[in-house]
């Protein structure tokens, strides 16, 4: 058995899979297939990538949802360096919002909690 984080967007992956291209060192992309044709042509109909040894799938919904991504799941990323947290943090929170900025939080010593400008909540902690 395995389990793989999905994210859904709505147009808007081949924008995120950018975004974590630029912001992990380690970025992997696994699988990238669009959709040929139709309304869709060119968005992302099944991406799978790596960051961090975490395998994530994402893909753009053909139907749109009233739905979007919240804060309350979140992906937990245990960066190595204080340089390392910082520009994650930079790259990641450019243009989205931030729910913890950058300090010490007493269950660690530098944290933040951002989300990234299509909405999926990153948590960065120093190890």
């Amino acid at each position: 058995m395995k389990a793989t984080p999905f994210l859904m967007f709505q147009g808007d992956a081949a924008g995120a899979l950018a975004l974590y291209r630029a912001a992990f060192a380690d970025f992997e992309e696994l699988l990238l297939q669009e959709h040929p044709e139709g309304p869709q042509a060119g968005q992302v109909a099944m991406a799978r990538i790596r960051v961090g040894g975490l395998e994530i799938m994402l893909y753009d919904s053909p139907p749109v949802h009233a739905f979007t991504f919240t804060p309350a799941t979140s992906i937990f990323i245990e960066c190595d360096d204080e340089a390392q947290l910082r520009a994650l943090a930079e790259t990641l929170g450019e243009g989205g919002g931030v729910m913890m900025p950058i300090g010490n939080y007493g269950f660690s010593s530098l944290f933040t909690w951002l989300a990234d400008r299509f909405g999926v909540s990153w948590q960065l902690n120093l190890k």
